[in-house]
């Protein structure tokens, strides 16, 4: 019966995904957590998911031309290491998951407001101006955003969608809406799969069998959403979406 819930989960979050655009992180996590998967397995299981499901994603947005690897180099320069850090950080700076734990909850915490806040401000991020220091240090503002993200999704499995995109709408304004989705996506992949695979290897938060069952439910939901969101009305769902990862991040960092 666990399985089966498992993979009714990931058809779930697969569909949410397809529907709305938003980010498996955001939705999968707080599921598990809610079902009562440790947080910490939780986490490191979300992120290897995530590494797998958007992975079809790059390849038809390098297919479409819409990826500035220029961008995506500039970001894992500074979120990968970050990511190996971080997973290392946790591994010998604590004796057990019971003295980093309060890190990882406050993190997807606040990971999920934030996340909240870009779907809801999403239109007014879209047409903001580029400022004229952020256009002479674009290269390495673009590289401690990229560590931030590192750390943070390390911590948490979230961010490295909904939240990058914003950072990357701030910082390039006059980049299209497609090479911005494009790009955030072939970067989440190597990010995702190098903290996934830290949370694995350093500090065993990963449960592989839950990995496979909430796979087998989310990878054919995930088109299927795509298909029949096209049809709904994105101006509502996203509100009601940003308002319960608002709730579930305040959840985590003060409860």
């Amino acid at each position: 019966m666990e399985i089966i819930a498992f993979i009714i989960t990931g058809a779930a979050v697969g569909l949410a995904i397809g529907i709305t655009g938003v980010g498996g992180g955001s939705l999968m996590t707080p599921m598990l957590i809610l079902m009562g998967i440790p947080f910490n397995v939780a986490i490191g299981t979300d992120l290897l998911y995530a590494a797998f499901t958007k992975t079809g994603g790059v390849i038809a947005h390098h297919r479409q031309q819409t990826i500035d690897w220029v961008l995506v180099k500039r970001l894992a320069v500074g979120s990968i290491p970050a990511a190996i850090a971080t997973s290392l950080i946790l591994r010998f700076a604590f004796t057990s998951v019971n003295n980093y734990g309060p890190i990882l909850t406050s993190s997807l915490g606040i990971m999920l407001i934030l996340t909240s806040a870009v779907l809801l401000f999403k239109k007014k991020l879209a047409v903001t101006k580029e400022s004229q220091f952020a256009h002479r240090h674009q290269h390495a503002i673009t590289v401690i955003a990229g560590v931030v993200l590192g750390v943070f999704v390390t911590l948490s499995s979230v961010g490295a969608g909904a939240f990058c995109a914003a950072l990357l709408l701030l910082l390039y304004p006059h980049l299209p809406a497609l090479r911005v989705v494009g790009t955030d996506i072939a970067h989440a992949v190597p990010l995702t799969l190098v903290a996934g695979i830290g949370h694995l290897v350093f500090l065993g938060n990963v449960d592989v069998e839950l990995l496979a069952c909430l796979l087998v439910g989310s990878l054919p939901a995930v088109h299927f959403g795509a298909k029949i969101g096209a049809k709904l009305p994105h101006k509502v769902l996203q509100p009601v979406l940003a308002s319960l990862l608002l709730g579930l991040g305040l959840k985590f960092v003060f409860f």
